[in-house]
Parts: C-alpha cells; sequence; structure tokens
C-alpha cells in the first residue's frame, strides 16, 4: 500500500513506458481535468477580511512568501547571465487567479503569459491584470491569457507571437496534475520545454511523494492521514505496486483545494524531463527552502510584510487540536529573554512539509 520505488532500472521504466502509452492510445477520453477545472472556477475569491478569518491563514501567506523567493531566486538566476535591463519574458503554467501577478510585477519583468484549465480563474486574472496596471506608477509588464488543458494541448501556437521564446517558467502548486498519465507529462513537458530558451529555468512547487508515503505507512488505516487542516486520502484498490503515472489521491487542504491530484516519482520526473532538455538543477522540501531564505534578511523582513508566520502568542488561532502551539511554548519557556516568538500552528507546519520544489535548467 505504501510502496513507492527509490530508483527504475532501464528494463523496468521501458516496459511500465508501454505499457502506459497502450492505455493512454485506450482511453484519450478520460481524465480528471474537467473535474479540476470545475473545482477551481467554483471557488470564490475571498477579499483580505475573510482570508484573514480562515485557519490556514499565516500557512497560505507562508506558501506565497515560499513562492516569492523562489521567483525572485530565478529571476536573479536570468539576469545573472544578461546585460543591464535585460527584457525578461515568463510563462506561468496554472496561473489560476494571477495570485503572483504582483510578484512578477516586483520582479520587473517585460512580458507574461498566463496559462490555465479553468476559464473563470482566468477571467479573475485578467482583472487583477488590468486592477494592476491602472494602479501602476510606471509602465506594467504585457500580458496575454490562454485557457487551456496544458497537460493535452500544445499552447505555442496559442500566443500571440508562437516565435515567442521565455526565460523562465513557473508552475505552482499545479505540476502534479499532469501525473495522471505519461501522455500529459509528457505534453507539459513538450508546453515547458519548447517555449524556454537554452539556459532558460523551470520551477515547480510539487509534493514530496517519499514524505506522503512515509506518512501513509505511518498512518492507522494505511489508506489517508492528516490533521485539521488537511487530509490525503489515497483508494482502497490502491495497487501494492503503484503506477508511475496516474497514482491517483484525494487532497483536501481547508479552504482552498479539495480534489483528485497524481503523486510525482521524482526519478521518473527527473529522466523524463531530461528528455525535453530539462536538466534538474536541485530539488528541496520546504522547510529547506525556509531556512535557506531567512538567512536573509531581506526575506526576514518579507515574512512580517507578507504575515506568513503568526505572533505568539499575541495572534493564536482558535484550534481544534490540543497543543497546536507547544513547540511555541517550550521555545518561550528555553528563552527566557523572549515574550513571543513568530511561528505556525504545529498543523500548519505539517503541511506545509508535505511540500517540495525542483528547479530545472534547459541545457539543449
Amino acid at each position: 500500500m505504501t510502496h513507492l520505488p527509490d530508483e527504475l532500472g532501464e528494463d523496468k521504466m521501458e516496459s511500465q513506458v508501454k505499457r502506459i502509452k497502450y492505455e493512454d492510445n485506450h482511453n484519450e477520453e478520460e481524465g480528471l481535468g474537467s473535474v479540476v477545472a470545475d473545482h477551481y472556477n467554483k471557488l470564490q475569491n475571498k477579499g483580505v477580511k475573510e482570508r484573514a478569518k480562515s485557519r490556514i491563514f499565516y500557512m497560505r501567506n507562508f506558501n506565497n512568501w515560499i513562492k516569492s523567493y523562489l521567483i525572485n531566486y530565478c529571476l536573479e538566476q536570468v539576469r545573472e547571465r544578461q546585460v543591464d535591463d535585460y527584457p525578461i519574458s515568463v510563462l506561468d503554467l496554472g496561473c489560476g487567479k494571477g495570485g503572483d501577478l504582483l510578484k512578477w510585477q516586483k520582479g520587473n519583468i517585460k512580458h507574461l503569459i498566463c496559462a490555465d484549465i479553468a476559464a473563470v480563474s482566468m477571467e479573475e486574472c485578467k482583472e487583477r491584470y488590468e486592477i494592476n496596471k491602472r494602479r501602476a506608477r510606471g509602465p506594467l509588464f504585457s500580458a496575454e491569457f490562454i485557457v487551456a488543458d496544458c497537460t493535452k494541448m500544445r499552447i505555442k501556437n496559442q500566443f500571440e507571437n508562437s516565435n515567442r521564446m521565455v526565460d523562465f517558467v513557473s508552475c505552482q502548486f499545479a505540476f502534479h496534475y499532469c501525473f495522471e498519465s505519461l501522455s500529459q507529462a509528457e505534453t507539459m513537458l513538450r508546453n515547458i520545454s519548447e517555449n524556454l530558451k537554452k539556459g532558460g529555468y523551470f520551477i515547480a512547487t510539487i509534493p514530496n511523494a517519499y514524505e506522503i508515503m512515509l506518512r501513509l505507512k505511518n498512518s492507522e488505516d494505511g489508506l489517508s492521514f492528516g490533521n485539521e487542516v488537511y487530509r490525503i486520502k489515497f483508494p482502497e484498490d490502491r495497487p501494492a505496486t503503484p503506477p508511475l503515472f496516474g497514482d491517483r489521491y484525494n487532497f483536501y487542504l481547508q479552504d482552498v483545494v479539495d480534489c483528485p491530484e497524481f503523486l510525482i516519482h521524482p526519478p521518473t520526473l527527473e529522466r523524463l524531463a531530461a528528455k525535453w532538455g530539462l536538466k534538474q538543477v536541485w530539488i528541496r522540501d520546504f522547510q529547506t527552502l525556509y531556512e535557506d531564505a531567512v538567512k536573509d534578511r531581506e526575506y526576514q523582513n518579507l515574512l512580517s510584510i507578507m504575515k506568513a508566520l503568526e505572533n505568539y502568542p499575541t495572534n493564536e488561532q482558535e484550534t481544534e487540536t490540543e497543543g497546536e502551539y507547544s513547540h511555541a511554548e517550550d521555545h518561550l519557556t528555553k528563552n527566557e529573554r523572549a515574550d513571543r516568538i513568530r511561528t505556525l500552528s504545529k498543523s500548519e507546519w505539517d503541511a506545509i512539509r508535505i511540500y517540495q520544489a525542483c528547479l530545472f535548467r534547459k541545457v539543449t
């Protein structure tokens, strides 16, 4: 029930790929893309005051902070290899309602291509862009918007300029949907690779399959685990040796997500990406990224600005589980000079540690 192979031999990989290709050819019209699109289309875009009432208000801000760090990191990598004032172009796959538009504005990019499967979300993204454009003190980056399932169709022909190549591709909390099948993963990677300049970067934030399998192994029923803010549940008929693609589970995150997702097998992703000229630079969990980022005073300050951590005990949230802040209390007890600490509840930290980011560079 909890098996996830660490490595795959050449023969085993090829045999599974051939089997999956056969299955894909006989199930081309099937898939859960419409389910995912419908879920995100129905999510209401709540105002700031309403979002502040959410049990995972700080966790969502923390994830946004991580995205800010990743996006800035990649933009810096691009600029280090170019002359001053180089006009950076970006492709944002799975852009949703435009939650990263301000990050692109602060990153001073020149052009943005947004693509997402959910048409209603895309309309909200366009509206946000127009609002930001009116409020901007100077010229805002130009943008185009594409409604498409990037796991099933080639999007280059939908660009305003089909010859345009971008410097950076970002896919935040959405890439795992392409691992529903081999053909979808291939299509997604093609959309990334064929639109990315040589030397350009691709960054994705994805669930950590090894961490999920570890928690599943230690769960009571061997099928599900979670806490008061999130839950992961696998189907009862999940095979003892799960497939490399289509290893489905349902993910619930309070106020945000309640739909099917798919495990990404890391060695398979690395090898498949390499086929499309994308070399993995690193893969890091959110805990490691946090520890790296807070070494920089700029990101320490950004934690406060974005309200990515709460001040305990002054802003303690109402929780259902006893001891959600015992780690904070222990820290304050050991550090008598401190009267407060910036942190998250245990449930939120537990959910955050499920995620990781993987960085690729286009080499061919």
